[in-house]
């Protein structure tokens, strides 16, 4: 079967390379210039640790890229590099499977457009990581995964990884992914930055459970996402700052919007992860912010720490 590489292995590298794994795929990575922790979880899924990017692309058939989007072109960059040592002859396929523009898609295309063995698929990923479901009275167990709509000249050749990944191709068109991605974001995570904002200023003004209390009377399905949005962003808010200034290029590129309005999102998970503790919070390792009023308390302090220090 194919060998597939991850770069990274963060909470979705992770959780795609166990979905991977349980299918028979071999799954590498080069993790030299990651954590311990981040070896060892690695490690405890089975998948190969190979010292370097050239490693990587000698033994690939597939690579997949999912990294904080203001690491995306450069990982493209790395790996760009590293093929040019290869002595392969068969194609390395390239998932870009990040959150960014279609005018970064496009800038990997160029990059790519000179290698004689990458491959480019413009990709992104809708849905919760990858995880095991409880197995079936006859002992069966299934996965639950998320979309990985792709886009471009190319397709994955490989069948039964296409159905393991739960791959849609949407057309031939770089772009095209990476653009139903910012848009589906602009719903989700741009929702989750109103609700940032209504709630703590709703906790400073005293009248949080008001809120709440008429939320749940008159809109209870905005009520459930906003409060599930609040207590699970934390650990992500540092990747979505530049996600969202991403968007905000999208909306104006292709839109025709002005950038303002998802610069001013991105300003808002900035606070979240740099002026609250709730910036130190770790996918599975959830300390603080798991609940709604611990996260507006954190804020409302973070913030009025910041002005006083200004002041």
């Amino acid at each position: 079967m194919a060998t597939i590489g991850i770069i990274s292995i963060g909470e979705m590298g992770l959780g795609i390379g166990k979905l991977l794994k349980a299918h028979g795929f071999r799954v590498v990575t080069n993790a030299s210039d990651r954590s311990e922790a981040t070896k060892l979880r690695a490690g405890a899924a089975e998948i190969d640790l190979l010292p370097t990017d050239e490693d990587v692309t000698q033994q690939c058939d597939y690579i997949l890229s999912i990294v904080p989007p203001r690491d995306a072109f450069a990982t493209a960059q790395r790996i760009f590099t590293a093929a040019q040592t290869t002595d392969k002859q068969t194609p390395l396929y390239y998932l870009d499977l990040n959150a960014v523009s279609p005018h970064t898609a496009r800038q990997t295309a160029t990059l790519f457009s000179s290698s004689p063995i990458i491959q480019l698929i413009d990709g992104g990923i809708i849905g919760g990581v990858p995880h095991a479901k409880p197995a079936s009275e006859d002992g069966i167990i299934s996965w639950h995964c998320p979309n990985l709509i792709v886009s471009g000249p190319h397709h994955i050749p490989d069948a039964a990884l296409a159905k393991v990944l739960n791959i849609h191709h949407l057309n031939d068109t770089i772009g095209a992914a990476t653009g139903l991605k910012m848009c589906f974001a602009v719903t989700t995570k741009g929702f989750v930055s109103l609700a940032i904002q209504s709630f703590t200023t709703a906790y400073n003004l005293d009248v949080l459970d008001h809120l709440q209390h008429y939320l749940e009377k008159y809109n209870p399905s905005t009520l459930k996402l906003a409060e599930n949005g609040l207590v699970t962003m934390p650990p992500k808010a540092y990747r979505w700052v530049h996600e969202m200034l991403e968007i905000s290029e999208t909306m104006s590129d292709d839109g025709g919007f002005g950038r303002e309005l998802f610069q001013g999102v991105a300003e808002v998970y900035r606070v979240v992860a740099e002026d609250s503790d709730l910036g130190l919070e770790k996918p599975g390792a959830r300390v603080r912010g798991k609940t709604v009023q611990d996260v507006v308390e954190l804020l409302s302090q973070g913030m009025k720490a910041k002005k006083l220090k200004k002041e």
